[in-house]
């Protein structure tokens, strides 16, 4: 027997002799520590070792160590699993749309949207701003719609460009109700709201109050807003309402079906 073999075959170090398979140290994976023969199943890591848990409930911590581990009777190294990640949440806009990430804003249509006053365009903005420069769309603030019907003509709406308007206090036998039914054209959506004014759309939980007060008849709406609510100047009371809007979920549901329906009509295929 002697000269059959040029050496001691269990000299050295016999694991580094063949490749040993990594194998994923998944939970429940059941392996042997080949040091100590300790045996268990995997239930997590700790501190960058895995912890085995045997049949009778104890636990130990063992490095991730190459060939360190027997599996069915052969050495294996544990690796972590890597853990696909998980994908990116969709990012929406205040309106709730889907956002479309670099897209330059489109050259303005011809078609507009038009809304009664520089408070009702902030706060159209504020919501649908992304959206509506995404399709191109600009939003223009009135002073009042009492001369709706004219400032129509003038504007001379067509296939190719329409026209939605956004009016307050759009409610059966009111001014604005009689003003809007003058306007016939095919190419006009005329949609509203039932709040006096744009600033009662906005919910009153957003701005941490019970409920917005009510305004004797008579009165200025939004100074009398204002005397309730301990504000000496509209101008500061707005600028606190359009501080706490974020997004579509802080308005009542009317404005935004109307500002949605506009939406849709002015970007609508001719």
């Amino acid at each position: 027997m002697a000269g059959r073999y040029d050496g001691d075959v269990l000299a050295g170090d016999w694991r580094r002799r063949k490749v040993i398979p990594e194998v994923d140290a998944e939970t429940d994976l059941v392996v042997e520590d080949a040091d100590s023969g300790f045996c268990g199943a995997v239930v997590g890591f700790e501190s960058g070792a895995v912890v085995l848990e045997d049949r009778h409930g104890r636990r130990r911590n063992f490095p991730l160590l190459p060939a360190a581990f027997l599996l069915d009777g052969s050495p294996v190294t544990l690796r972590r699993p890597v853990r696909a990640a998980a994908p990116a949440a969709r990012r929406r806009t205040a309106s709730g749309s889907i956002a479309v990430d670099n897209v330059r804003a489109q050259v303005a249509k011809a078609s507009r949207i038009w809304v009664e006053g520089v408070h009702d365009a902030a706060l159209v903005e504020r919501i649908w701003g992304d959206d509506l420069r995404i399709e191109g769309v600009v939003v223009e603030p009135l002073d009042g719609i009492d001369a709706l019907a004219a400032e129509v003509r003038a504007f001379d709406p067509g296939p190719a460009r329409r026209l939605g308007v956004l009016a307050d206090h759009l409610v059966p036998g009111s001014k604005e109700s009689r003003i809007v039914a003058q306007v016939t054209s095919p190419h006009v959506l005329i949609t509203g709201h039932p709040y006096v004014d744009v600033w009662q759309a906005v919910k009153p939980r957003a701005l941490g109050i019970p409920a917005w007060p009510v305004v004797p008849p008579g009165r200025p709406w939004k100074e009398g807003v204002c005397a309730a609510l301990g504000v000496a100047e509209p101008a500061d009371m707005w600028r606190h309402i359009l501080s706490r809007v974020d997004s579509y979920a802080d308005v009542e549901t009317p404005l935004i079906n109307a500002v949605e329906r506009m939406i849709d009509f002015v970007t609508s295929p001719e």
